[in-house]
Order: C-alpha cells, then sequence, then structure tokens
C-alpha cells in the first residue's frame, strides 16, 4: 500500500470517530499522521520506527519552532497511530527536544475594564463572553451548550465533555439568567422555522445518535448558540444548524478591546483567566476554583494565586459585583 494512499488516513479518521473523537481532533490527527509521513520521504508508518518518531518530534522543536502544546499533539497523534490504528507497539522514544513553554503569568484585567469591555459588545457575541467571565467557561465550552444545560432552577450549567473529556458543573449567574431567557425564546423560533423547512435537526455524539435516535430533533438538544446559517455535517453529510463559529466571538471581543483602547492584549480567554483570579480575590478557596475552571492539577489553577486565601462562604460569580 503507498505511503500516501488515503486508506492510512482514512482508518484514523474512522478509529476517532469508533472512539468518539471530536471532529477537531480527528482534523488535527489526521494533518499530524500526514505531515509525519511526508517528513520521512513518504515511508509508510508501519516501516517507521521509535527513532522516525523522535527525528519528527527533535524537527518540530529544533526546526519549526513550534510551542509546546503543539509539540505535545503532535506526539499525542502519533501515538495513536501506531497504538489505536496501526496497532503496533512504539519503543520507548527516549529523550526528545522539548520546544520551551514560557513561563507566563496569564493577562487578568481589572473588574473596570471588564466592565468597559463587556459593555462595548452587543448581541449574541456578549452574552457568550459574559459566560466566559461570569461563569469561567472556555470558548469551546460556552458554543457546545445546549438547552437542557442550562439549569435555570439550580443556577447552574452543565459543561459537557470539557478538555480532557470531562463533565462539571459551574454557576449561572443571576444578572444572566433574564438575558438568557429571552435569547433562548429568539432560538426556540429559529429552531420551528427550521423544522417546518424540513430541517431542525442537530449534530449529536455517534453514541447519542444511536441511542436517543430522535433526540437530534428536540428542542433541548438544541445549541443555546446556533450559527446564523445552516451547514454541512462533514461526517455525515447531513444538513444542520451547528453552533455560532468561535471565530465570530474572538472577533467580537478583538473589536470592543481596540474600541475602547484597552492596553493588555485580551482575548476570550482573558475573560476565563480575570474569572478565577477575581474569585481569589474574593476570598474563594482555591480549590473550589479549581473545581469550577475544571483543571485536574491544583497547580494549573495557583497561577492565578495573587492574594491571599481567606477561604470560607458560598461562590458567587464576580459578573454580580460588575
Amino acid at each position: 500500500m503507498s505511503a500516501q494512499s488515503p486508506k492510512l488516513l482514512d482508518r484514523v479518521r474512522q478509529t476517532c470517530r469508533r472512539r468518539g473523537y471530536s471532529y477537531r481532533t480527528e482534523q488535527a490527527y489526521t494533518s499530524w499522521t500526514r505531515r509525519y509521513v511526508h517528513f520521512h520521504d513518504t515511508t509508510h508508518p508501519r516501516n517507521l520506527d521509535a527513532d522516525d518518531v523522535r527525528a519528527f518530534l527533535n524537527h518540530l522543536a529544533t526546526e519549526r519552532g513550534v510551542a509546546a502544546s503543539t509539540q505535545n499533539q503532535a506526539l499525542n497523534a502519533l501515538v495513536f497511530l501506531y497504538h489505536q490504528v496501526l496497532h503496533l507497539d512504539l519503543d520507548d522514544i527516549g529523550t526528545i527536544e522539548r520546544a520551551q513553554r514560557p513561563r507566563r503569568l496569564p493577562t487578568v484585567l481589572s473588574r473596570a475594564d471588564v466592565r468597559r469591555l463587556l459593555s462595548a459588545m452587543s448581541g449574541t457575541n456578549r452574552w457568550v463572553a459574559c459566560l466566559l467571565y461570569g461563569s469561567g467557561l472556555r470558548l469551546s465550552e460556552a458554543l457546545r451548550l445546549r438547552v437542557k444545560d442550562v439549569r435555570f432552577n439550580q443556577d447552574e450549567l452543565m459543561v459537557r465533555d470539557g478538555k480532557g473529556r470531562k463533565d462539571r458543573r459551574t454557576m449561572l449567574p443571576s444578572r444572566l439568567q433574564d438575558p438568557l431567557r429571552r435569547h433562548l425564546r429568539h432560538v426556540k423560533v429559529l429552531h420551528e422555522e427550521d423544522t417546518a423547512e424540513g430541517f431542525g435537526t442537530v449534530h449529536l455524539p455517534d453514541a447519542l445518535a444511536r441511542k436517543y435516535p430522535n433526540a437530534a430533533s428536540e428542542w433541548r438538544w438544541q445549541f443555546v448558540f446556533p450559527s446564523t446559517r445552516r451547514s454541512t455535517d462533514p461526517r455525515s453529510g447531513a444538513v444542520h444548524r451547528h453552533h455560532r463559529s468561535d471565530s465570530a466571538v474572538q472577533h467580537a471581543v478583538k473589536t470592543a478591546v481596540e474600541q475602547i483602547g484597552l492596553t493588555p492584549r485580551a482575548t476570550c480567554h482573558t475573560l476565563r483567566h480575570s474569572f478565577a483570579t477575581h474569585l481569589i480575590e474574593d476570598g474563594y478557596d482555591i480549590r473550589t476554583v479549581q473545581e469550577l475552571l475544571g483543571h485536574e492539577d491544583l497547580r494549573t489553577t495557583m497561577k492565578y494565586v495573587h492574594v491571599l486565601n481567606r477561604g470560607g462562604r458560598g461562590v458567587q460569580s464576580p459578573l454580580e459585583s460588575l
């Protein structure tokens, strides 16, 4: 079989889907497989070994100058390729040249700057940004929220399949409840119009789609922040209304930052950083903040410790005090 045969990439795609990986992970692993094969002059991976993997990873660090996270993703993709796709044992690859991970504190906005930033935004993008700061969500987590995950009566959001493929709960700020209720009324009208036109379904993970064959058309499974247009699912070919594009929100935040003249380079993730730091400044326990953020390692959360941990009392979203 030719090293460049699409059959190898198809096997990567099929294995990703069988194991329930996201479409983005599938794209990333397919891309790294292709780059690895081309780096070794289209030699099929079954004819390569741990030394060849190490050579490729060293090339990424020393010649391509990739970030540490990028090199780690490439390593994960190649381990997946050998173990899960080719079912081959990959010997110890030994010591590799590690891409340098810069030790920087996260950018954090003051409460006044957060207020100015959110005030400069409007429409759906503003409510997404409010959840990034008010609930500590990652952008991908906010955009993947489904109607059933917004629990108004419990004042909480359910984050499904977050980083590390874990679920968690976080708060739903009371100040966002009325705006979100109004927003969802408009979304429901859009869903009803789609249904009347013969569409109205939404993408579901394969396992859920098989278990609940009618769920894709149910209101509770629709995205809270749907796209403005329908699109074709790249896997199934079905026409769905997917969630809002992350680039649309990122552009709106960037525009607002420029409009108000913020000096720090603020992004969507800056709002999540600010959420964590402001909670700790308010005296909330570091382990509670860790759970709200969904960090597996406490050391990841500790970077937000800029003041003494005073502990105690129930958690209230920092959005409430703006």
